[in-house]
């Protein structure tokens, strides 16, 4: 199989489609204003090819910020997208969907991977798809979308996760997750007073939330949105960590973009030295996968934002270019499998 990236900084789709062929797969990354002019324009050029699409930054070498980036796949791939709508409320009404387009593909564990764009309430929809994902060993990488909007074959959804089941006929396919974080001290939290639907985090141990993070880090309330780049927070998940981010301070809550619930025990995390970290990644995709076609990766808004902060960005773009054809999504959260995490990249590997 063979991955294509073309963006248009200025929106014009048709630059971003330039050079395009025959493609088998096709992944829609625009922006709020022209994402549904895009979904339909999209479905014209290349009619009844499998798609999905959402609201978000794009990048392979180069970031497409505020345009529009189409990622493709081709010679050697098969490919059904579509949805599972009321993912707020019951997505599980619509996995029989899921269930027939991997039967459709005929996915396996060595050659087959779930890629999704979802809406909100992704923790629910990740445990729906992984019903179905599980029976065949399939795993999954994708990531939120902005604006409640995603799309799939040519039409726009709210509250919905568009998801594609992608086989490569060409060779193995496989997902990993890098963490760029590690945990600070010995701190243990038990989570209560939490709000479910507002992803909030009112007690640590039986103390404000947020009196708990500033004691231990000693920042004044405006830097806790900030210092959430550096320090995190985590729920261990068996021997891995869920990263969560801090979005915002409600009084003496925290509200996060990760639900969190009561009697869950988190840690503190800090930042690592990401520039090895992601060499050591690279690293072990070179490894697993001598020959590579194509590498899909979501990489989290805040990650964005620190490596912009770093001036890291485009070095970060480089060192992944390394690897072959690379190319992917800025995420408002990532999947990896049934996790929903923050702060995170996740990628699919095709041999």
């Amino acid at each position: 199989m063979k991955q294509f990236f073309g963006m248009s900084q200025s929106g014009r789709l048709e630059e971003a489609l330039r050079g395009l062929k025959n493609p088998q797969f096709l992944m829609l990354l625009s922006n709020d204003r022209q994402f549904e002019e895009h979904v339909k324009a999209l479905e014209k050029h290349y009619p009844g090819v499998p798609s999905i699409g959402c609201i978000g930054m794009s990048y392979s070498s180069v970031m497409a910020e505020k345009g529009v980036g189409v990622i493709a796949f081709y010679d050697g791939v098969m490919a059904c997208a579509n949805v599972l709508e009321q993912v707020s409320v019951m997505p599980v009404k619509y996995i029989h969907r899921m269930e027939e387009a991997i039967q459709r593909v005929g996915g396996t564990r060595q050659d087959t991977v779930c890629i999704d764009f979802c809406t909100g309430n992704d923790a629910c929809a990740l445990t729906t798809i992984h019903t179905a994902l599980r029976k065949h060993g399939i795993s999954l990488v994708g990531g939120t979308g902005d604006a409640g909007k995603v799309s799939a074959n040519g039409r726009v959804y709210a509250d919905a996760v568009a998801y594609a089941l992608v086989k490569n006929q060409g060779g193995r396919v496989k997902t990993y997750k890098e963490n760029i974080y590690h945990p600070y001290g010995n701190y243990r939290f038990i989570a209560s007073n939490t709000d479910k639907s507002r992803y909030m985090i009112g007690s640590l141990n039986g103390k404000p939330a947020k009196q708990v993070y500033q004691s231990i880090l000693h920042v004044t309330e405006q830097e806790i949105l900030t210092r959430t780049f550096q320090n995190p927070f985590g729920k261990i998940n068996g021997d891995d960590t869920c990263i969560i981010s801090i979005k915002e301070v409600d009084g003496n809550a925290l509200a996060c973009f990760r639900q969190v619930n009561d009697s869950d025990v988190l840690i503190l995390l800090e930042l690592g030295d990401y520039r090895a970290i992601v060499k050591e990644t690279i690293q072990m995709i070179c490894r697993e996968f001598p020959k590579r076609s194509a590498v899909f990766s979501v990489n989290c808004l805040f990650r964005y934002k620190l490596f912009g902060e770093q001036n890291y960005m485009q070095e970060y773009l480089r060192e992944m270019a390394t690897l072959g054809s690379h190319a992917g999504l800025i995420g408002y959260g990532e999947h990896y499998n049934n996790r929903f995490v923050n702060q995170s990249m996740t990628c699919a590997v095709f041999e």
